[in-house]
């Protein structure tokens, strides 16, 4: 049984949430969450509630355990970016750009 979970719009950049998301991956559940929890990057608590979320949704839609549930999938992808310039010295201008991103969560039921 497969149980997915989505945070979209993510303030936080692809590239630095990747780093976050490819420690967890193919962990159990609730050992990626405790991994989660003492990671210094600030991405690390957005994963660890889209993590939360695919639980609660485990948990409500289909009545199975926490401990039984593994990431089969965890994947994050660009979200759209916002851009705006800002002026700069000779008549030049800097653009500024808000990278954000979108985590996917994908859990499974380990069957032992």
């Amino acid at each position: 049984m497969q149980v997915k979970a989505v945070n979209k719009f993510t303030g936080i950049s692809a590239q630095k949430t990747r780093l976050v998301v490819d420690e967890v991956r193919g962990k159990q559940a609730e050992a990626a969450l405790a991994l989660l929890q003492y990671m210094p990057q600030s991405a690390a608590p957005e994963v660890a509630k889209t993590i939360k979320s695919a639980l609660a949704n485990a948990n409500e839609n289909f009545g199975l355990e926490a401990s039984d549930m593994y990431i089969a999938t965890i994947m994050v992808d660009d979200a759209p970016m916002r851009r705006w310039r800002r002026f700069g010295a000779r008549g030049r201008f800097k653009p500024w750009i808000r990278r954000s991103s979108h985590i996917t969560v994908v859990l499974e039921e380990r069957t032992n």
